[in-house]
């Protein structure tokens, strides 16, 4: 986003109104930021300025002070933090874990990041979807150094064995937007007083003085010794300037000189913080022997087919097999190696076992890669292998249980049911049914039809019909025959059903989450009305909330945040409930919201534009 040098084409004060729009935008999308966070980034009695470039950019900051905010399309819905921000703030985003100073030169380098290089805690990673907005960290820093948008989501990333690109990086530490603040702001000398940085390597490179710069002459060799295998994939470092003037060259050179710089303090945070750990489990996968290393192989894989890998799963990617079924059978703290074995790779183990007749592979030539097509349940070492009872990560369940919570809050359902009613109460008594309960139509239907079949009512010459004897007559037709008509002798059985359902009082049950409610009379629809005001101005009403557990203040509320625009509840004229009135032309966001976020039919929906014509 900021490799290139670009020219803002104005700088300007945000309005009173542009102010609070910005921090209504910032709420919704950072959901982890207090109001306090936001006072502290955005002081209320300062001014806040946007600076306007030509390819869309519209960054914002404090005047004379830092960039906190860029907007990437300068409509509002691709807001992201400056790292400024997230210095103030660390914990305004979820962040990804580097493994080592070895990545974070290719991210601070422009590179984006990629799941190889993310350190994957034994619980797993949180889960998180496509776009959302996430920070990069390096281990025992609790200041971020770049921020992006995840390119899939962690359901993806798990059946994609944890492979590819995982964040677009869209701002990074020593870029040109944090160039152009020593070159166009004037620094708060207790910015830095106020972040609480951890390690004082990583500290003493975000100090960098005037003597860094007059020092770098020349520009610095990055150093790329670092291979591929390290990083899990090879990252595509683009240069932080492709096409640089001869006005920027030194520039540049500084840059270069203070990224090696980072990397290299960001490299031996990885010794200071994790060499005890790292000499402890490294000790212990060299005491294993190769035999060692193939035992404990075949014990996670006949561990993992046993407990993990279903049928219904097959034919599955020999890497997913490995990173999501193996690897998570190995007993805790144990590095399992593959090139420590006697096969050396993943395809001549598979290959091997697929010989033994455990498994099925097959090549997969477009991908050149083993794929696991069947497991052989009745062979011999399958049979005879007992499974170990291993704990489930009870991380993963607090966080399906919370989302399933969330997501049953929304669920809306609505079920119609009937009451007996005079008409019917003696086919009700005649079977022994409760003339005081509510009852569904298929259990209503049950009724009749056990009547017809107790007073044997089936027409012997054609039994799609049913004879009427008085008390199911006057069931069915009772005051709706007109005078001087006869009352009809028989009924189709098809008939049947919904004519006895209709001569019942309607109710209606409407449940959302734990709260239910049981209402008389036919469910009445949400109405949606856009109507014009003096002025050629729109404004939408949306009525009738109330019938399916929506409070009209909240919803108000949400709709004010989601559209950027004022929203007001008033007492329906001559009727019960509350009406939400909403400035603008939003009918069909509305209905979209409301069908999306609260699960409401859009059968229940009816809208009316009186401005169309």
């Amino acid at each position: 986003m900021f490799k290139k040098a670009v020219e803002a084409k104005s700088h300007q004060r945000l309005s009173g109104a542009d102010r609070k729009k910005l921090k209504r935008t910032i709420k919704d999308r950072f959901p982890r930021a207090s109001d306090a966070d936001i006072d502290n980034l955005l002081p209320p009695k300062v001014e806040i300025t946007v600076a306007k470039f030509q390819n869309r950019v519209h960054v914002f900051g404090v005047e004379g002070g830092f960039p906190m905010f860029f907007d990437v399309d300068g409509r509002g819905t691709e807001i992201f933090p400056a790292v400024f921000a997230l210095w103030k703030v660390p914990e305004l985003l979820p962040s990804f874990m580097l493994k080592g100073g070895e990545v974070s030169r290719f991210v601070i380098g422009g590179a984006d990041l990629m799941f190889p290089g993310i350190n994957i805690p034994d619980e797993g990673l949180p889960s998180f979807s496509s776009g959302e907005t996430w920070a990069v960290k390096v281990p025992g820093n609790a200041a971020p150094i770049a921020v992006g948008s995840t390119t899939m989501s962690s359901t993806e990333a798990k059946k994609a064995g944890f492979r590819g690109k995982a964040l677009r990086i869209t701002h990074y530490y020593r870029d040109l937007l944090w160039e152009s603040v020593e070159g166009h702001y004037v620094p708060n000398a207790g910015f830095f007083e106020d972040v609480v940085f951890e390690d004082p390597a990583f500290a003493a490179s975000v100090h960098v003085s005037d003597e860094c710069h007059a020092t770098s002459d020349a520009p610095c060799e990055q150093q790329n010794e670092v291979e591929s295998k390290e990083i899990g994939e090879s990252a595509d470092t683009n240069d932080v300037i492709s096409e640089p003037h001869s006005s920027l060259i030194a520039e540049v050179d500084s840059k270069n000189d203070i990224i090696e710089q980072v990397t290299e303090d960001a490299s031996n945070l990885k010794v200071t913080e994790n060499a005890v750990a790292d000499e402890s489990t490294t000790e212990e996968q060299y005491t294993l022997s190769t035999a060692d290393v193939d035992a404990y192989l075949d014990k996670c894989l006949l561990q993992a087919l046993h407990t993990t890998v279903k049928d219904k799963d097959l034919p599955m990617p020999g890497s997913t097999l490995w990173s999501n079924h193996v690897l998570p059978c190995r007993p805790s703290g144990m590095m399992l190696d593959i090139k420590k074995s006697s096969h050396k790779k993943l395809s001549k183990w598979l290959q091997s076992k697929s010989s033994a007749g455990l498994i099925a592979v097959k090549e997969d030539k477009f991908k050149k890669e083993t794929v696991l097509v069947s497991v052989n349940r009745s062979h011999p070492d399958f049979l005879s292998f007992k499974p170990e009872k291993r704990q489930e990560q009870k991380v993963d369940q607090a966080v399906d249980q919370a989302t399933n919570e969330s997501r049953q809050k929304k669920m809306l359902e609505v079920v119609e049911i009937y009451k007996p009613s005079v008409h019917v109460n003696p086919i009700f008594a005649s079977v022994g049914a409760d003339t005081g309960k509510l009852y569904s139509a298929s259990e209503a239907s049950d009724i009749v039809f056990k009547y017809i079949e107790k007073e044997n009512l089936v027409k012997p010459t054609n039994k799609a019909f049913v004879v009427l004897d008085p008390p199911l007559c006057d069931a069915l037709f009772k005051g709706t025959v007109k005078k001087g008509s006869t009352y009809p002798t028989e009924i189709h059985k098809k008939d049947l059903g919904l004519t006895f359902v209709s001569r019942m009082q309607a109710h209606y049950v409407v449940s959302r989450g734990s709260e239910s409610v049981v209402r008389k009379g036919s469910l009445k629809t949400i109405q949606i009305v856009t109507e014009r005001r003096q002025g050629n101005k729109k404004v939408t009403k949306v009525s009738g909330v109330e019938t399916f557990l929506m409070d009209a203040e909240a919803l108000a509320s949400e709709l004010q945040k989601k559209f950027a625009c004022s929203t007001s509840v008033q007492e329906l004229p001559g009727k019960k409930g509350q009406e939400v009135l909403i400035q603008g032309g939003v009918i069909d966001d509305v209905a979209r919201h409301l069908v999306e976020q609260y699960g409401v039919p859009k059968r229940y929906i009816e809208v009316l534009d009186k401005t169309r014509k």
